[in-house]
């Protein structure tokens, strides 16, 4: 108890302190995001009314939504509200934007969690194999999907995706969550969870096929990082002298990859992942718009034609609140997966 006991305060500690780390550089991003938000070409009055808006009209809808006060000012007020839990009204749709995202981001957090599932499977999964197969045919394959992984943009593979099996071979749905002759009932906006709940595997079928296509296409931004890491780190490990010494005591191969090499080439591969969830974020913002996804990608989208700086503002703090409590577990997460790393 006396050992684990320091180890324990020493994690506790370092949380605490990451914390409070954490409070002033959301705060800064928070100052900077309203600030870029509103050097955006345009405003939201000209969006909203038209160009061919009278001024008068155009002044009285600035006054109604505050726009026409100073800056420091209009962020003063935006503060005040968050910290009542209060993110403002959307200037678009004139509904609570903290209403806005409870609805959206159950179909982004799905779309992002199998899409990291997918990533991750394939990526370590074919990372191992091209390490154990070096300089062969294997290798050069698996090297060859990760540079066409990254080298072809989301937008236009999810375009050839749609148009190869959803229009010519009709295997799945070109877009939606389900099927547009089916209703949902909302019950925590998982539309995976909720169709069980109802008791339709019916609608649950339906909602797994419409998720294969945008899945598939999010994870290409994760899957060639992890895939091409997983590999380097493999041969890394594999070349260490304890990997040598455990095949000459005639440990079965298995247990040298997996006991012994996997978990050891696994921390750098950890980071990556933790630090994707932010590229996930970003792809999703091409991917919801090409598949008609309702989730908080084409909310972004949408917000940043119309100018609408309350959901701006809201989506970029909750993608630095994501990228940021991301870092700090995998950087917790360390000290569990291999033991002779301490936070001191």
């Amino acid at each position: 108890m006396s050992d684990r006991a320091p180890g324990r305060t020493f994690m506790a500690t370092y949380i605490v302190r990451r914390i409070l780390i954490v409070i002033p550089t959301l705060f800064a991003v928070s100052i900077l995001s309203f600030a870029f938000v509103r050097l955006i070409p345009g405003d939201p009055a000209t969006v909203m009314l038209g160009e061919r808006a009278r001024p008068a009209d155009v002044e009285k809808f600035k006054e109604q939504m505050g726009l026409n006060q100073p800056l420091y000012v209009q962020y003063i007020r935006y503060m005040e509200q968050v910290l009542q839990g209060n993110l403002g009204t959307s200037i678009v749709t004139r509904v609570p934007v903290i209403d806005q995202l409870a609805y959206r981001l159950p179909a982004t957090i799905e779309a992002i969690f199998f899409a990291l599932l997918i990533g991750i499977l394939v990526g370590v999964v074919t990372g191992i194999v091209a390490a154990l197969n070096r300089n062969t045919l294997i290798d050069t394959i698996a090297n060859l999907i990760a540079l066409t992984g990254v080298s072809i943009p989301i937008f236009w593979l999810a375009l050839i995706m749609i148009y190869f099996f959803a229009v010519n071979l009709k295997i799945v749905p070109p877009g939606g969550r389900i099927a547009a002759d089916i209703t949902v009932d909302r019950i925590t906006g998982f539309y995976l969870i909720d169709t069980l709940l109802m008791g339709r595997l019916d609608y649950f079928g339906s909602a797994i096929r419409h998720m294969i296509l945008p899945a598939v296409v999010l994870s290409t931004t994760v899957m060639p990082q992890i895939m091409r890491l997983t590999r380097a780190s493999m041969l890394e490990v594999l070349r260490a002298d304890y990997i040598r010494t455990a095949r000459a005591k005639g440990l079965r191969q298995g247990s040298v990859i997996f006991k012994h090499t996997l978990r050891n080439a696994l921390l750098p591969v950890i980071t990556v992942i933790g630090l994707q969830i932010g590229s996930l974020l970003g792809g999703a913002i091409l991917t919801e718009n090409a598949f008609s996804w309702t989730g908080m990608g084409s909310w972004f989208y949408g917000a940043i034609s119309a100018r609408d700086y309350p959901v701006l503002q809201t989506a970029i703090m909750f993608n630095a609140i994501i990228f940021v409590v991301m870092t700090m577990l995998v950087d917790i997460s360390y000290a569990f997966i291999d033991p002779r790393i301490r936070y001191k």
